[in-house]
């Protein structure tokens, strides 16, 4: 399934866990473009804008104050490259009442955005997927895994219902891109680092699709 989805499938962003990232000196009002390809293998297939603006949405995993060893994406003092977008360095957080993080904060290099002369000049480890907070828009999106936690559901055990994933399905409200609000019943896309997702066959009313998990990128079920 994998293999046929990546044929076909036009890439897509989405953010399932979102957090805000806001750019310090990105001017206030200022919006601009960025370009994406619609998908890496087929340059037949063209491309497409993805607007960019001083706040985004990151994933929430893409920020940590203390960060594992090995971990290349943003925390204070750490660049990453906005994928299709600039250079970004980290420059703290802010948190809620709580303590959970409510919005990360950077500073961007404006000579790094991708696809113009000398972008590459500034080299970094990590790459992180965002959308523009003003431009895109929140969606259910249902994540489906396998149904039993087991391979032999019920084995040594009459009661096979003990086997059951409690997380075989969850919804999330996540932020998808500008292009997807106009995605119709039953197509497929694949949402870059998420895996691949088809708009509800019955629940997709027009400018306000509902997207199926059909299948992740890798798959982590031996582990």
């Amino acid at each position: 399934m994998r293999e046929h989805l990546n044929e076909f499938a036009p890439r897509r962003i989405a953010v399932l866990d979102p957090v805000k990232l806001v750019i310090e000196n990105y001017p206030p009002g200022k919006e601009e473009e960025c370009e994406a390809p619609n998908h890496p293998q087929k340059p037949e297939l063209g491309r497409r804008k993805l607007p960019l603006s001083r706040e985004l949405w990151i994933e929430r995993e893409d920020f940590s104050e203390n960060p594992p060893k090995g971990y290349f994406r943003l925390f204070p003092g750490n660049k990453v490259r906005l994928r299709y977008g600039y250079v970004v360095e980290c420059t703290g957080c802010d948190k809620d009442a709580g303590g959970r993080i409510a919005a990360v904060r950077c500073k961007y290099d404006p000579d790094t955005k991708s696809g113009t002369a000398g972008a590459e000049a500034v080299k970094v480890k990590g790459n992180i997927h965002w959308l523009s907070a003003k431009h895109s828009h929140p969606a259910e999106v249902r994540l489906y895994d396998r149904l039993f936690k087991a391979a032999h559901p019920g084995a040594g055990d009459t009661d096979f219902l003990k086997d059951l994933n409690p997380d075989s399905k969850k919804a999330v409200t996540a932020q998808l891109e500008p292009a997807l609000k106009d995605a119709k019943a039953e197509e497929q896309f694949q949402f870059e680092r998420h895996g691949y997702f088809v708009a509800d066959r019955a629940d997709s009313p027009p400018g306000a699709p509902k997207f199926n998990r059909t299948v992740t990128l890798r798959d982590s079920w031996s582990k």
